[in-house]
């Protein structure tokens, strides 16, 4: 098994501080794999180890994120053009790109740009366009103008404030069950940049991507959770929301598990590795 760490600097996004750390583990077909806002490649570790022997597992911590320099806004486009970059200067044929929460979002934006990258994405509890998922009567209008005002609001906070917050487990405990993963989500973000985190999540919230989801043309396989927000919605509610916001991308592939949060490769990795396994053979 070779593990290798490599902090890649991109000359297509013009950065002199990397856009992410890269370890790469195993070996086989090449497998990128990218966590969500705040969070470290650890992420994936189960998931690595499910993988390595028959995939060349290329796990990223995206800039700002868990103790990795930030770089400038806009980061979800430079994240997206970064990580497609790699993919071309490692000659990676046609990788299986998986990505969690925002790096969901970062994949299909990958697939939308660059449809002769990705041989397939597999995309987990991440949707194209998030504030529809919080309010399925938003529109991209009015989803901007909330980005702005999380942006506003989170800039606002004191330090001291804000680190009380991430503290709380607030924006996290309905994300995992197990008190240790809590811990863990925490420690990430005390670790991450505070702007990037917050120019981040404002972006994703003011993105809409299903306009193009039409130009992806590789497989692609989505696994969403709602469990973690039972007070808000149920399986069906759940189903219906995901199925419109994917309603363009032709021959997507969506699994709903009613046991598992947010985290699903902590929660229940016996079931997310039974849909990758499928969905890769």
């Amino acid at each position: 098994m070779k593990t290798l760490v490599l902090l890649i600097a991109t000359a297509l996004a013009g950065f002199a501080q990397p856009a992410f750390e890269v370890k790469v583990t195993g070996h086989g077909a090449p497998m990128i794999l990218i966590p969500g806002l705040a969070s470290s490649g650890e992420t994936w570790d189960s998931t690595v180890a499910h993988y390595k022997d028959h995939y060349e597992c290329h796990v990223f911590t995206m800039a700002g994120f868990a103790g990795v320099p930030r770089i400038p806004a806009p980061l979800l486009d430079h994240y997206r053009d970064a990580v497609a970059a790699y993919i071309r200067e490692k000659g990676l044929n046609k990788p299986v790109i998986v990505g969690h929460s925002l790096g969901g979002f970062v994949a299909l934006a990958i697939g939308e740009k660059y449809p002769d990258l990705p041989g397939k994405l597999i995309i987990v509890d991440a949707d194209p366009f998030l504030a529809g998922i919080m309010d399925p009567t938003a529109t991209p209008e009015k989803a901007k103008e909330t980005g702005e005002q999380m942006r506003g609001y989170m800039s606002k906070q004191s330090q001291s404030d804000y680190e009380r917050y991430v503290k709380s487990g607030m924006s996290t405990r309905a994300m995992v069950t197990k008190d240790s993963d809590l811990d863990k989500l925490i420690a990430w973000s005390l670790a991450s940049d505070r702007t990037a985190v917050t120019d981040a999540f404002a972006e994703m919230m003011a993105a809409d991507l299903r306009p193009d989801l039409d130009k992806i043309h590789c497989p692609t396989l989505v696994m969403v959770t709602w469990i973690g927000y039972k007070e808000y919605t149920d399986h069906a509610k759940t189903d219906a929301n995901v199925r419109a916001q994917y309603a363009t991308l032709k021959g997507v592939d969506i699994e709903i598990t009613d046991t598992s949060r947010h985290f699903i490769m902590w929660d229940d990795p016996d079931w997310m590795f039974a849909k990758m396994d499928k969905f890769l053979q």
